[in-house]
């Protein structure tokens, strides 16, 4: 098994970590996207809030049971919503989420024409050294996005909190083609 582990330090802008020429190689951000996707949808007026319920229009027997209702993006963020992300990601359209990869410079910045699966299947692509730029980037605000969008789409990735810290995170999966990359991105 091949892995890697890409550490930001903050206060001094150095990287460190385990395996470079891993950290420096792209894969499919796989659902560690629905974090870029819902700072996009948020910029761009898709949706009002983080809170604005998005009504379930994937398949009738989904991978999660719990992805069968209406949610917004916040818990759709919890259980890693697909069919939410991918209206999410609709409603956005593919010309203006093209124009918000690019501003975002995020990773390989190409999506293709399939709106609903690129960052899924492909094309899109980032390394974790990447993925590790734009958390720290989203953490800090200082993305070229409304602050309000990024102070919200941060707020969703919390996942646990103590007194003066907090916890972000998001999971993904990448299993098509080959046997899968498995992501654990996110800041304290």
């Amino acid at each position: 098994m091949e892995a890697t582990f890409v550490l930001l330090d903050g206060r001094r802008g150095e990287l460190r970590g385990h395996n470079r020429s891993r950290a420096e190689q792209r894969f499919s951000p796989a659902s560690t996207f629905k974090i870029a996707n819902a700072l996009i949808g948020l910029s761009v007026g898709a949706v009002p809030s983080v809170d604005a319920v998005i009504p379930y229009t994937g398949d009738a027997n989904p991978f999660m049971r719990e992805w069968l209702e209406p949610m917004g993006l916040r818990g759709a963020m919890a259980v890693s919503n697909v069919p939410i992300y991918q209206e999410l990601a609709r409603r956005i359209g593919l010309e203006r989420m093209g124009e918000a990869i690019e501003r975002l410079d995020y990773g390989k910045g190409q999506i293709g024409t399939n709106l609903t699966t690129f960052w899924l299947r492909g094309p899109l692509a980032i390394s974790a050294v990447e993925q590790t730029r734009f958390l720290s980037a989203l953490a800090h605000c200082s993305l070229p996005f409304p602050r309000k969008a990024q102070e919200q789409g941060a707020e969703i990735t919390r996942v646990d909190a103590g007194p003066g810290w907090s916890l972000h995170a998001k999971t993904g999966w990448q299993n098509a083609p080959g046997a899968g990359v498995g992501w654990w991105v996110g800041w304290v």
